[in-house]
């Protein structure tokens, strides 16, 4: 079992359907057929320099709470209690601050060489070093592994993958997937090419048992179970919801039972509070995204509404939720129906606080970063800032990276961070004005 699954399966507390909208054609084209070859570097790529020793004196850094203040020294890419009396870098800190770098736990867009090519370098730019990709073709993520496992020299962030993604032969990414590209003179895309390649397809209990070996084969970091609008079955006989659905609901409970026996991790994706109820119930320890991303035909706030019973359940069995909110501006709706849809995630993660439920940070953003997923939590007004940068760059790069000292300035702590030109408590947008990026002792700049 991947190191990053084994301490979140194990550990005690454990660490922690996109309808069809805005660029999902454009994402799926964008995962899966796009060049298979990385894109030639940018002129202002961010590039590592030599490792080098450090003295920082007047910094002030975040401790998960707040900001202590004292002299960091760096030394092979770690800080340390050693003064160093010639350092090869001084600094003077005063009036700066200084964060442990970022971290995405949902996002798919750096899944293949071409992807890579295209957002890396923007995730090192907003300050994101470390992230997680769900559902990421096993070709495509096999060929940016090399690329993101360079560490302090790879040219984006370091990366987990989810490449065992399962899901309804109607469910979802099927339609996003099965979307005609114009600019392809190939021909029109059929189920058959994505089915048990693309992502893995089981319809009933015998399914699972016969295809596990395909889930096996993959060898993922984790499992991600597709669930969706589980409390109306009826839809399935709908030709318009062919590629939008999810799993039925007795199957989670025994995909998960056979990922246990295989100390697979995992994350289920619940659109609605229904599906949020199957996968506790059936054992998922993450999900993938709060329920109400989007208000579904007919729906109400009600059909997203976690109750405090289940938030309870959730805590007690220590599942991990993961926020995402951010990407319900990409979908089409009237300003009314988004200040709905917004209400409700707070309302549901203030449900969750209440309830103790550990909190992950991810965007689910194609085009951008977690950087909008903070924003948008910051806006929602139901998590202080404190926890929110903790949530960003502590308890996910720590989640992800379990066997690494991340997200920490003490004495044998990974020497990677970022200076910022005023405290973000006190001024979010300071996120978005990063000064100097340090990577293991590194300081990336521009080749």
């Amino acid at each position: 079992m991947p190191a990053f699954a084994l301490a979140l399966f194990f550990a005690s507390p454990r660490p922690l359907p996109r309808p069809a909208g805005a660029g999902a054609a454009a994402l799926a084209l964008a995962l899966f057929a796009a060049p298979s070859s990385a894109q030639p570097p940018i002129a202002d790529e961010l590039r590592p320099g030599a490792s080098v020793t450090m003295e920082l004196k007047n910094a002030e850094w975040f401790d998960g709470q707040g900001f202590r203040s004292g002299t960091l020294y760096v030394k092979d890419g770690k800080f340390t209690s050693q003064k160093i009396k010639k350092a090869q870098r001084r600094m003077n800190l005063k009036g700066q601050f200084l964060i442990p770098p970022l971290a995405d736990a949902h996002n798919h867009n750096l899944q293949n060489a071409w992807a890579w090519g295209r957002y890396g370098q923007g995730y090192l730019r907003d300050g994101v070093f470390y992230a997680l990709m769900q559902c990421a073709e096993p070709k495509g993520a096999g060929a940016v592994r090399p690329l993101a496992a360079a560490g302090a020299q790879a040219a984006g962030p370091e990366l987990v993958f989810v490449t065992a993604c399962i899901t309804s032969s109607d469910g979802q990414p099927l339609a996003q997937l099965l979307a005609e590209d114009p600019n392809s003179p190939g021909p029109k895309p059929k189920p058959e090419d994505h089915i048990d390649k693309t992502v893995l397809v089981m319809d009933s209990l015998e399914q699972v048992e016969k295809k596990w070996p395909l889930v096996q084969a993959r060898k993922s970091e984790a499992l991600k179970l597709m669930l969706s609008r589980s409390e109306s079955p009826e839809l399935h006989a709908d030709p318009k919801q062919f590629g939008r659905l999810g799993l039925k609901p007795e199957l989670p409970a025994a995909i998960a039972k056979k990922a246990l026996q295989d100390r697979l991790l995992v994350i289920a994706q619940a659109d609605t509070a229904a599906d949020f109820n199957i996968a506790v119930q059936a054992g998922a320890h993450w999900i993938a995204r709060l329920p109400g991303l989007y208000f579904f035909e007919g729906t109400g706030a009600e059909t997203y509404r976690i109750s405090p019973e289940m938030a309870a359940e959730a805590a007690r069995r220590k599942v991990a939720v993961i926020t995402a909110t951010a990407a319900s501006e990409l979908f089409r709706m009237s300003p009314e129906q988004l200040t709905k849809v917004r209400a409700q995630q707070a309302d549901n993660l203030r449900t969750l606080q209440a309830a103790g439920v550990p909190l992950l940070i991810g965007s689910d953003l194609f085009h951008g970063s977690v950087l909008g997923e903070l924003r948008n939590l910051d806006r929602l007004g139901v998590i202080g800032r404190p926890q929110l940068l903790k949530m960003a760059t502590i308890t996910t790069p720590h989640v992800l990276f379990p066997k690494r000292r991340l997200g920490c300035f003490e004495p044998g702590c990974e020497a990677s961070f970022l200076l910022l030109p005023a405290n973000p408590i006190q001024d979010l947008d300071a996120l978005s004005k990063i000064q100097m990026r340090v990577r293991q002792g590194r300081v990336l700049g521009a080749g």
